[in-house]
């Protein structure tokens, strides 16, 4: 019996070390190296996953940011050019309006019975013009017969010249009654979006003043203001010397800017604030910028050339200022303070703290402390 319990404890021994060898070649093969897009695991499980980028030398584009304003290209206020009283309105609080598109329309009955009282006027003073022309003519052939005395000869001459000049009066009396009537008729001047409807059928209007019938904005193209700081000034000039500056501006919410460029610097700069005002144009086709809204502006000064760079996503804030994550060759993580210069099209220039050929952290540092292992990983 003591014999067959011996024989037993080697066998389960046996069996037992057995299935640890086989777990210990499960576990190996885990370890193997992974087909290209997947994570490379390393032996030390402790170690973090993170995306990496080297630091590299490259151009940069130097750019300004700011908010800035929408601001109509032209701004009309249509106001009566006659006392009347408003007709019709034609167009909708809102709506987009061409030049030449009629707006209101005023009562010109009062207007129609003036042209037609000057043009009566004309009539009868035709007529008597026509008379007195026809009797100059008789005292003309009388005068040269001698029958009759020069000063009544030069009596008829001015009252003939009278009554041609009183014909041209009343012409110019109905072409003034005419061009009254026309401005019953109240057109747009320029193509752009209407206010609020300030007048309705019913409403006294006088001549060139208050009410406002309608305001209209011109909003293809548009203005968008802006401003940077002082110390930029010199290199915007220069800039703006050898090319046109390319400015862009995002409304909010728009996935996509609009392209413009910059045609403004103001002539003086701000002393309350340090900053020079400057505009962009913008042809704003689909008018997705507004007159007074806020939009993301950008403008393009240039490029730098030859400088040290990092993917944005790099750069990490802390209470000394900037720092990244340095992958160091023992796949290590060391922290790093940086200085930072211009930052565009996600990408940061470092002005001091990394060199060349140096690996950053860009993904994944939440993780990690300085001493970390880390493994390098297509994706998170």
């Amino acid at each position: 019996m003591i014999r067959f319990l011996k024989v037993f404890s080697v066998v389960s021994m046996l069996v037992f070390a057995c299935v640890l060898a086989a777990c210990g070649d499960s576990a190996g093969s885990g370890q193997a190296s992974l087909t290209s897009g997947a994570i490379a695991r390393p032996k030390d499980t402790a170690a973090v996953p993170v995306i990496v980028a080297k630091v590299q030398r490259s151009s940069i584009p130097v750019e300004l940011h700011a908010i800035g304003t929408g601001q109509a290209f032209k701004t009309v206020s249509v106001e009566s050019q006659v006392a009347g009283i408003v007709k019709q309105v034609h167009y909708r609080p809102g709506q987009f309006v061409r030049r030449g598109d009629l707006l209101v329309t005023l009562n010109d009955s009062p207007f129609l019975a003036t042209l037609a009282q000057a043009q009566a006027t004309l009539a009868r003073d035709k007529a008597q013009a026509q008379l007195d022309s026809a009797e100059l003519g008789r005292y003309k052939q009388l005068y040269q017969q001698g029958i009759v005395a020069r000063e009544q000869y030069d009596q008829y001459l001015a009252t003939a010249s009278s009554a041609n000049a009183t014909v041209a009066a009343d012409e110019a009396a109905i072409q003034t009654a005419k061009i009254q009537l026309s401005y019953c008729s109240i057109y747009a001047p320029i193509s752009g979006v209407t206010g609020a409807q300030l007048v309705y059928p019913g409403a006294t209007v006088t001549a060139n003043n208050l009410p406002v019938l309608v305001v209209i904005n011109q909003v293809s193209p548009l203005y968008v203001t802006f401003s940077v700081p002082q110390q930029y000034l010199g290199q915007i000039k220069q800039s703006m010397a050898r090319a046109r500056l390319p400015v862009q501006a995002t409304p909010p919410g728009g996935t996509a800017p609009e392209n413009g460029y910059l045609t403004f610097v103001n002539n003086t700069v701000d002393t309350a604030t340090g900053t020079i005002e400057l505009m962009g144009t913008f042809a704003n086709a689909d008018h997705r910028l507004w007159p007074g809204q806020f939009s993301d502006v950008l403008l393009r000064l240039g490029e730098q050339e030859n400088v040290l760079i990092v993917p944005s996503q790099a750069i990490q804030a802390g209470q000394q200022g900037s720092f990244v994550f340095v992958v160091k060759p023992d796949m290590t993580v060391a922290v790093r303070e940086v200085t930072t210069g211009q930052t565009a099209e996600n990408e940061t220039e470092i002005l001091q703290g990394l060199k060349p050929g140096e690996t950053v952290v860009t993904d994944g540092q939440v993780r990690l402390v300085p001493g970390t292992k880390v493994y390098f990983a297509k994706g998170l």
